[in-house]
Formats: C-alpha cells, sequence, structure tokens
C-alpha cells in the first residue's frame, strides 16, 4: 500500500473512532469480582420451555430472575440454561474457583447444594448449607476435576417453609480490566425478526450496561429502521447504537461491517456476531462476554444453536470441517446432536474447529492479526474465519449452556439458490486451508451431480456446477462481492421447472393423478445402484405415472425409479414436480464432464491462486471499495 492510500485508510480509521460510541473506545475498570452467569428461570418466550432453566417438583412460581418454593418443594438447575460449564471453564480460562451467590428469603429449613458432575454424569456434592435465616448465600466449588467432562448446578429443598431465590449469580476474581464489546448484526429484509433481537438486548438492563455498542447493519430494501418496535428501542440504547445501509453483500459482507467498523473504533474491542432472525437469549451476550474476558488466551467464543422450531433441542454440540470432502458442519466425535435437552445434558468437552456465526464472539486479537473475512457473500465464511484463526494460534470453543434459538435447519429444501454459493465457497474454503487431491474432489463432484441428474434435479445440478465454474475463474469471481453471482443463481433456476415450489392442493399434475409410493430401505452398495438408476433413467426404463413421494422419502435411489413424481419440499410449504428429461440430462452431464476435467487439470494452479489472493482479499482496503467508502463519506446512519 503507498503512502496516500495509508493516510486515506488512517483518515477513515480516525472518522470512523471518533463517531463511535464512547463506552467502546475504551477498557473498563473491571469489578472485584466478574460475574460469569447469572440464575434464570424462564426463557424469553413463552415457547420455551421453563425446564430448559430450573426443575422444580411441588408449588412453585417462577419469574426471570426469581424461583419461589412453597414448604415441601425440590428444584435444580442440572439443566441446558441452569449448570455451568465447569469443564470449559477449567480447560481454557484463568478461573480455578467459582463462586454461586444468591439471596434467599426464607420461612424456614432450607437445603442448598452445590452438585458436580463427571464425564460420565455421575454426580457428586461440592458444597452445602442448611438456610434458616433470610440473606445472602455463598456456596463454592474448586475447579479442579473437569477437564474432560463435567458442570456444575445448584439444588434446592424447601423442607422447613417456603424460599424465594433471587439475585443467583456464578462469579470468580475478574482479571486487571475488562475489554469493550460490541455486537454486530447483518440483517436482508428480515426488519420484523432484526428488531425483534434488537428489543432483546435491551430488554435486560445488565445486557444492555455491559455491551458498548450494536451495530445493525441493514442490506434489504425492507428497512429496519421503519419498523416502529425498532423505533421504541432505539433510546434505550442512548449513544449505543449505529445504524448502517450497504448494498447487499450477504452474510460476510454484513458481518464485516461490524468486524470494520469496531476494529476502526478500538483495537482492543470484541465484538459478536449475531444473526438477525434468531431468538436471543440475553443471558448468553453475557456469558460469551464474560468467558472471552477469562480466557488463557485470545480465543473465539461461540454460542450452541438451539432450534426455533423445537427450542428445547441442540443442533450440535460442536462442529468442525471435513475439507478434502469439502463438507462443513461436521459433528464432532462424540458430541450431542438433534438431541432434547431436557433429556440430556452436554457431560463431556468437545472440542469445536469452528463455529457459526448465528451467534459467536471474536476477540479484537483476531481481528488485528488476521484481518477481515473473504468476501464470499454467503455459506463458509464464518468456517473459513474460524479456519483462518486457529491457523494464526486461535481455537474457537463453543461454550456449552450459553445458545441462541435459530430456525432449524432441516425445514430448508437442498434444492435452491444457496446451493451456487455452498458450491463454489467450498471449493475456495477447502483451496485456502488444505490442499485437496484433485482426482479424489472430481470423483465425488462427479458422483454428487450424477445423483441429482438420477433424481431428476436438474437445477440443482445446474446451479452446482455454476458454483465450480466460478470457482475455476479465481478471485476476480469475487470481484464484487457477490451481487453479480446472487442474480445469475437466482435468476438461472427459472429454466428448470422441477426448482418451482407449488401449493400441494394445487400443483401442475391432478390430484387424482398421484399415487403415493414410500421408499424401501436405504442400499448396501450405493454406487452399484446409481450406476442401474442411472441406466433406468437414460432408457427410459422407469416406472410410469405420477408418483407422490413424501420428503422423508426424497432420496436419489428411490425417486430415480420413476419418470414424474410430486414431492414434498423440506419446507412442508409445497411440492416440486419433477420429471424425466433426457435432453436436459445429456446436456447437464456434457456440461459436469468439461467442467470437472478442467477442474482436475487447474486445481493445483488454482489453489495456489486463491492462496495468493487471501490478503488483497481480506483487506480493509478491498472491503472499503465493496462498501463504497472513502475519505468523505462513510455511508453510515
Amino acid at each position: 500500500m503507498d503512502a496516500s492510500a495509508g493516510q486515506a485508510v488512517t483518515e477513515i480509521n480516525d472518522r470512523q473512532a471518533a463517531g463511535a460510541p464512547a463506552t467502546l473506545r475504551a477498557d473498563h475498570v473491571a469489578p472485584e469480582r466478574l460475574v460469569l452467569a447469572r440464575g434464570v428461570f424462564t426463557g424469553p418466550a413463552p415457547r420455551i420451555s421453563p425446564e430448559l432453566y430450573a426443575v422444580v417438583k411441588g408449588k412453585s412460581h417462577r419469574e426471570r430472575f426469581t424461583l419461589q418454593l412453597d414448604k415441601g418443594a425440590h428444584a435444580h438447575t442440572n439443566t441446558y440454561f441452569g449448570r455451568f460449564a465447569a469443564s470449559y471453564w477449567q480447560r481454557w480460562t484463568h478461573v480455578t474457583e467459582v463462586e454461586v451467590a444468591m439471596t434467599l428469603e426464607v420461612t424456614g429449613k432450607v437445603k442448598v447444594k452445590l452438585a458436580a458432575s463427571d464425564i460420565a454424569g455421575h454426580r457428586r456434592v461440592a458444597d452445602t448449607v442448611q438456610v434458616r435465616e433470610t440473606g445472602r448465600v455463598v456456596l463454592r466449588a474448586k475447579l479442579d476435576m473437569f477437564i474432560d467432562g463435567g458442570a456444575l448446578w445448584l439444588e434446592f429443598d424447601a423442607v422447613g417453609g417456603d424460599v424465594t431465590i433471587s439475585d443467583l449469580e456464578w462469579s470468580a476474581p475478574a482479571p486487571d480490566h475488562v475489554r469493550p464489546v460490541a455486537i454486530a448484526i447483518c440483517t436482508f429484509n428480515r426488519a420484523e425478526d432484526c428488531a425483534n433481537t434488537v428489543a432483546a438486548l435491551a430488554s435486560d438492563p445488565t445486557v444492555l450496561n455491559a455491551i458498548d455498542a450494536v451495530y445493525v447493519v441493514d442490506q434489504g430494501t425492507d428497512l429496519v429502521q421503519d419498523r416502529p418496535l425498532f423505533g421504541e428501542t432505539a433510546p434505550k440504547f442512548g449513544d449505543k447504537l449505529r445504524y448502517i445501509r450497504q448494498p447487499n453483500l450477504g452474510g460476510a459482507g454484513g458481518f464485516t461491517r461490524g468486524l470494520y467498523e469496531v476494529s476502526a473504533a478500538n483495537e482492543h474491542a470484541d465484538v459478536i456476531l449475531m444473526d438477525d432472525d434468531i431468538l436471543c437469549e440475553p443471558e448468553t451476550v453475557l456469558r460469551l462476554n464474560a468467558f472471552a474476558n477469562m480466557t488463557v488466551e485470545p480465543t473465539l467464543v461461540g454460542a450452541q444453536m438451539l432450534f426455533l422450531f423445537n427450542p428445547d433441542y441442540l443442533n450440535v454440540g460442536a462442529e468442525e470441517t471435513n475439507l478434502a470432502k469439502l463438507r462443513h458442519g461436521q459433528k464432532v466425535s462424540k458430541a450431542l446432536r438433534n438431541t432434547s435437552m431436557l433429556k440430556k445434558n452436554q457431560e463431556r468437552r468437545v472440542d469445536a474447529g469452528y463455529n457459526a456465526w448465528w451467534t459467536c464472539l471474536i476477540p479484537a486479537e483476531v481481528v488485528k492479526k488476521i484481518g477481515l473475512p473473504v468476501p464470499i457473500f454467503f455459506q463458509w465464511d464464518d468456517v473459513e474465519y474460524g479456519l483462518r484463526a486457529r491457523e494464526n494460534g486461535f481455537v474457537t470453543v463453543t461454550l456449552p449452556n450459553a445458545a441462541v434459538w435459530h430456525a432449524d435447519f432441516y425445514w430448508k429444501d437442498f434444492d435452491d439458490w444457496a446451493r451456487y454459493f455452498s458450491s463454489r465457497n467450498s471449493l475456495i474454503v477447502s483451496s485456502l486451508h488444505t490442499d485437496l487431491d484433485p482426482k479424489a474432489v472430481t470423483r465425488q463432484l462427479f458422483r454428487e451431480i450424477s445423483e441429482y441428474l438420477v433424481g431428476m434435479q436438474y437445477g440443482l445440478a445446474h446451479t452446482t456446477l455454476q458454483g465450480i465454474e466460478d470457482f475455476l475463474r479465481g478471485p476476480e469471481a469475487l470481484r464484487d462481492g457477490g451481487i453479480e453471482a446472487l442474480a445469475k443463481a437466482r435468476g438461472s433456476r427459472n429454466d428448470y421447472p422441477e426448482t418451482i415450489k407449488h401449493p400441494a392442493a394445487t400443483s401442475p399434475v391432478p390430484n387424482a393423478h398421484i399415487h403415493l409410493r414410500r421408499a424401501g430401505g436405504e442400499p448396501s452398495r450405493p454406487l452399484l445402484i446409481l450406476i442401474k438408476r442411472a441406466i433406468t433413467q437414460w432408457t427410459g426404463r422407469t416406472i410410469p405415472g405420477v408418483v407422490g413421494i413424501t420428503r422423508e422419502d426424497a432420496h436419489w435411489w428411490h425417486i430415480a425409479l420413476f419418470d414424474h413424481v410430486v414431492v414434498t419440499d423440506a419446507s412442508q410449504s409445497g411440492v416440486r414436480v419433477r420429471k424425466r428429461d433426457k435432453e436436459t440430462a445429456r446436456r447437464l452431464l456434457r456440461r459436469a464432464y468439461k467442467v470437472l476435467k478442467q477442474l482436475r487439470k487447474d486445481l493445483p494452479a488454482l489453489q495456489q491462486r486463491w492462496r495468493a489472493a487471501v490478503p488483497e482479499l481480506t483487506s480493509r482496503e478491498n472491503w472499503e471499495r465493496l462498501y463504497g467508502i472513502d475519505k468523505n463519506n462513510s455511508e453510515q446512519n
């Protein structure tokens, strides 16, 4: 970067720092003890089971931070949000002993136990007290027996009278300072959802006091600022709220804007990236921030994801990648997946490879050392950043008992325009972080495309090939941050009728003609079956007539038996109509052969080109160009 460009960047950063909230621009004096988690007894919405917070037997009354037990009642916090993840705190932080303090209003004897578990879930008692008078109660436990697993929780027995539990806090000696923290929310035409998320942050005075800035990056046309709830909420933040409008550069562009703004204002400030369409648990913000301030080394700290439609179910305890197979979202061995947290606890410590950005804290040191994300618009951007951080010495911890609710992934159909970005970006990110085997990669991609073709998903095959073709273009494909690619991926799918979703009752096929056909068991030799189904489709020896297939039976090896199928969309809001088209299959097969032949030949050189481009792609100057920022215009409202 030449001197004039450097001066321009300095001027931009100085202007951004001056315009940032005052509390964001300096570290904070730490209290004597830092609150690591609070006792919460009900969720942020009626749909959330209170048993994710505390389980009670007997007569009781609970509010957000207060639990009242009648005489004879029993309660425990050996629950998802009630537990303290002792294993993670021992493994990754300076904390060696934790205190849990609470106010008890009693009318008779109450027994309180601080219980612990190990990796197998075996219970032991760490501390206990009997209380006969109203006042403040403190229990303590050393974090010295939890490295591989285990947690702490409280148990209450109102044996001699009523008790009201309030102001419950888990704490430890504070570090010498507490770093400022900002939240960055990226949104695109989910104005109501985003307004609700911002309002959730403002609903908790303690959390509101703990965060120093909230950046809402609006890339849509249905504006968050036009929502009455946002207008009502904004004054609660005082000087802390910043609303930014910019072109739609996807999740990568929106979240990067938050990192860009905060790091310009204070290179020592952490950033919590947060999706717009979550159901936010404000307590999670406090827990992530406390953990990040206590880690031995700067650490990315991610929240877990609970399902929005099935709120007690955990998506996955921790994720990793299999880059050789172009896969992310892989369950870490022994981690829980799709598990009801009313029925099971995560005892084992599982170490993440990365954390998705539904909610994830990025330490200031990471941004300073590795720069900003790669402008790949959408999908794999969080994966790439987590991998690059680890390669530079920064681990990721997915913290149990800190979560938000996000729409269940299995309600989203795999066959949509987003497959373009998944296809392209999986190749980009894998190329950046491992040495791909050209033969293995092209063989895998050919098989996947073949499965799409025999399953009569011609648009899906086309979208996948689009992604591979743009990867072959090299870093120039990211020149505009994805705007052109998005339009192309969405628009070209209209050429494939089976990509269109129809209402089930009024689909183009008469209902009387549709006969439901269930699938049998999964084939034991899928490659052989793929060859057989391809021959069946190619020669037209498919079963005639219109067949209806449910979402759970929509396997390629089942659908390929027929020539005309009506398949339930994963969203359960409509159906897709697939029809055998030999000419389209032939054209796509030829295209796949040509594209994959080029990929096999060029992949080693392409990997080097992509790696060489990372410093420029992730630079502040490149992102300023994409945002349209210059020293006279920050585009910030």
